[in-house]
């Protein structure tokens, strides 16, 4: 594939490597500093397979926009852009692009995500269980809850009805990203955790959803690819 790379932090320079170690090629690097109107962008980005977007939030929208005009596939890898989702999916439907975007591009998150769900519905036959989420990141990420404490808060709810399943975020030091879900009771409390032991996961993720994208249209969760590998695996 011939990748665009949205944003080159830490984790645009380690899918650049994954990208590069798997015989794809990275073409434009689009960053803070070169950025541009979308329309400079699009300009930049014809022409390649798929860009992957690890940027900011802020700059979402515009890397939506360049890609609906470029005709590119986007994986959006991004957090801390769900009060503009509608606004994106909207953009990429209006010019009959891809995306593939999700909370955490991680496969064991994914995984993890099924097996609570169903933890939740098993949970949800019985009673006098409570349902919480606890989530800890390092002090350099911005957005508390995460993205995926929200996803696994959204996936419990539809099991349970219960919409006010509490979170609680700690955000410090050099915390690898750490997701806890438990169900309580007074006779015993039940945990279900996954633990990032570093970024290269979602590394590996988000090639696998630009390896799925390139040739579709329309938006899809990063959950419907996982579902997809997993049914036909």
């Amino acid at each position: 594939m011939k990748i665009a790379l949205l944003g080159y932090g830490a984790m645009g320079q380690l899918v650049e490597r994954h990208a590069q170690a798997s015989g794809s090629e990275i073409g434009a690097v689009i960053t803070s500093q070169n950025a541009g109107s979308a329309k400079e962008i699009a300009d930049r980005i014809a022409g390649h397979d798929v860009a992957i977007d690890f940027s900011t939030g802020a700059a979402v929208l515009t890397h939506v926009e360049a890609c609906g005009l470029a005709g590119v596939p986007l994986v959006e890898g991004t957090t801390g852009w769900k009060e503009e989702e509608a606004e994106a999916l909207r953009v990429i439907t209006e010019h009959d692009g891809a995306l593939v975007y999700g909370a955490n591009f991680s496969v064991g998150v994914n995984v993890f995500y099924r097996i609570v769900a169903n933890a939740t519905s098993l949970f949800a036959a019985v009673e006098g269980y409570a349902s919480f989420i606890e989530e800890a990141h390092h002090d350099r990420k911005r957005d508390a809850p995460s993205g995926t404490a929200l996803r696994l808060r959204e996936m419990m709810a539809k099991a349970t009805r219960d919409r006010e399943i509490p979170i609680a975020s700690t955000r410090a030091g050099h915390i690898p990203g750490t997701h806890r879900v438990g169900f309580d009771s007074a006779a015993d409390q039940i945990m279900l955790t996954h633990m990032a032991r570093s970024r290269e996961g979602f590394a590996a993720g988000a090639l696998v959803a630009a390896k799925w994208i390139v040739g579709r249209k329309g938006v899809y969760e990063f959950s419907e690819v996982i579902e997809e590998i997993l049914s036909n695996s």
